[in-house]
C-alpha cells in the first residue's frame, strides 16, 4: 500500500519540476516582451505600479469648454458712444454689435442718460353705469313657528311650606 502512493508523489514531484522550469522560461521572457532591457528594470517598474495601491488609472481629461466671457468694462467713454450712436438713430441691437457690449448693458445705458421712452400708463376706464333695471320682486318673508316657553330651570328647594302641629291624641 505504501508503494503506490511513494510512486504517485515521485510522479507528482516530476510534473512540478517540469511546470516549475515552464514557468522560470516565461518569466525570463517577460522583461524583453514589454521592452525591458534588463530583469532589474523589469522588476523596478513593476514595484513603481505597485505602489500606488488600488488606485484607479487616471482618465484623460476631456477638454475644457470655452469659458464664458467675461464681464464688459463700461468707461464713459462707451457710455458717450452709446449716446451719441443712439441719437443718431441706431437702433439697440446694433448699438450692442458696434460697441461690443451686451444688449441689456445698451439698456442700461440708455436708462441712465433717460434716453428710455417708457410707455405712459393709460387712465383708467371710468366705469360704465348700467341702465336701472326692474325692481325684483322681495323675496317673501317666512315666518318661524312660535315655540311655547318653557319655564325656567325647576327649583331644586321648594318653597317652605307652614307646619301643622301633630294633633294630640285623644285621651
Amino acid at each position: 500500500m505504501i508503494t503506490p502512493l511513494i510512486r504517485r508523489l515521485t510522479n507528482t514531484r516530476a510534473q512540478v519540476a517540469k511546470l516549475e522550469q515552464s514557468i522560470a522560461k516565461e518569466l525570463a521572457a517577460l522583461p524583453a516582451a514589454y521592452g525591458f532591457s534588463s530583469h532589474e528594470a523589469f522588476i523596478a517598474a513593476l514595484r513603481a505600479a505597485g505602489r500606488g495601491g488600488r488606485r484607479r488609472p487616471k482618465r484623460a481629461r476631456k477638454p475644457a469648454a470655452p469659458k464664458a466671457r467675461k464681464r464688459a468694462v463700461i468707461t464713459d467713454r462707451i457710455r458717450a458712444r452709446v449716446k451719441n450712436l443712439f441719437k443718431a438713430g441706431k437702433s439697440g441691437p446694433k448699438i450692442a454689435k458696434a460697441v461690443g457690449i451686451s444688449l441689456p448693458s445698451v439698456q442700461n445705458i440708455k436708462k441712465a442718460f433717460g434716453l428710455v421712452r417708457t410707455p405712459k400708463k393709460a387712465p383708467p376706464k371710468a366705469k360704465r353705469r348700467r341702465a336701472p333695471s326692474k325692481r325684483a320682486a322681495a323675496p317673501k318673508v317666512r315666518k318661524k313657528p312660535v315655540t311655547p316657553k318653557r319655564p325656567a330651570v325647576p327649583e331644586l328647594n321648594p318653597a317652605p311650606t307652614t307646619a301643622v302641629p301633630p294633633a294630640a291624641p285623644a285621651a
